[in-house]
């Protein structure tokens, strides 16, 4: 006789999915690893298959697994459901938006203020990440869409742009660039710099200033952008940044020559692609404020 597949069976099997191991996943359920992995063993013989191919600390999806992935999504979005309403406190659908790090945090805040706007009583869930983790958290389901860079070359998600932008240099407001409406690379040869690990044009950066004979001194590295205006603003350094980012002590000049830009727009998950034609709150004020 066939086991029974119970609910904790499948929040630990898409915890493992969203958190990439048995150790993190164990942590989001709030249970031992052991415990975990006994619930994860006593599903896999009810399903009479492996669902996951497990190599070191790492875990990928079985043919099974992903076969599993989106009924267990999708049953534990009813389990969620019938509780709320059993409850008497049914709500609207969650809408789960992934969001890239390299997006200034006022235009988050922005979006989200907007979404309120519309309706307060829209129920939100962000996810921060980079690129590469926004576009595994699409494919996974983890999150129904994301705001990130599109027209990449990819035809794989339905994408929405919204806004293009270029680069602009970040300096304090006592550098003689300050002033300047732009400036060329090799004024900067006897600058400090900040890098942004995390930007997607840092290779292009790098061999931009190296063929004109710039190699500086990097005085700070940061994946927080926040911070790194921050520490621009404290004369640390200099950095080149979206032209999106402001701040009230940061000049930005541009650097001539560089022509580099970003598409910034929603990518959808193959399951979510109604949410394009019938928005929630968050992807119309998302469209809103990146079109202002």
């Amino acid at each position: 006789m066939a086991s029974m597949i119970e609910r904790y069976q499948l929040r630990y099997f898409l915890a493992v999915v969203d958190h990439g191991n048995f150790s993190r996943a164990a942590g989001h359920c709030n249970v031992a690893q052991p415990t975990l992995s006994v619930g994860i063993a006593k599903l896999e013989r009810a399903l009479g298959g492996a669902l996951f191919l497990r190599s070191g600390h790492r875990v990928e999806l079985t043919q099974a697994g992903s076969r599993l992935l989106a009924h267990a999504r999708r049953i534990e979005g009813e389990f969620n459901l019938a509780q709320q309403v059993l409850a008497g406190a049914a709500q609207g659908p969650l809408t789960r938006m992934g969001v890239i790090r390299s997006l200034p945090g006022a235009t988050i805040a922005a979006i989200t203020r907007a979404a309120r706007g519309i309706d307060p009583d829209a129920r939100l869930e962000l996810v921060e990440g980079t690129e590469r983790e926004l576009l595994g958290h699409v494919a996974r389901g983890r999150i129904d869409c994301a705001l990130t860079l599109v027209g990449r070359g990819s035809d794989r998600f339905l994408e929405e742009p919204l806004r293009e932008e270029g680069y602009a240099l970040a300096v304090p407001l006592d550098h003689p660039a300050a002033g300047q409406a732009s400036v060329a690379a090799e004024t900067l040869n006897e600058d400090v710099m900040i890098v942004r690990r995390h930007c997607e044009v840092l290779s292009d950066t790098s061999r931009f200033f190296t063929e004109r004979g710039v190699r500086p001194h990097f005085a700070y590295r940061s994946v927080n952008d926040e911070r790194v205006m921050q520490m621009v603003a404290a004369g640390v350094g200099i950095t080149l940044m979206p032209i999106s980012y402001a701040a009230p002590d940061v000049a930005r000049p541009r650097l001539a020559g560089f022509d580099q830009t970003r598409t910034i727009g929603l990518l959808y998950a193959t399951t979510s692609e109604a949410l394009a034609a019938s928005p929630p709150p968050i992807v119309a004020a998302a469209r809103g404020v990146l079109a202002d």
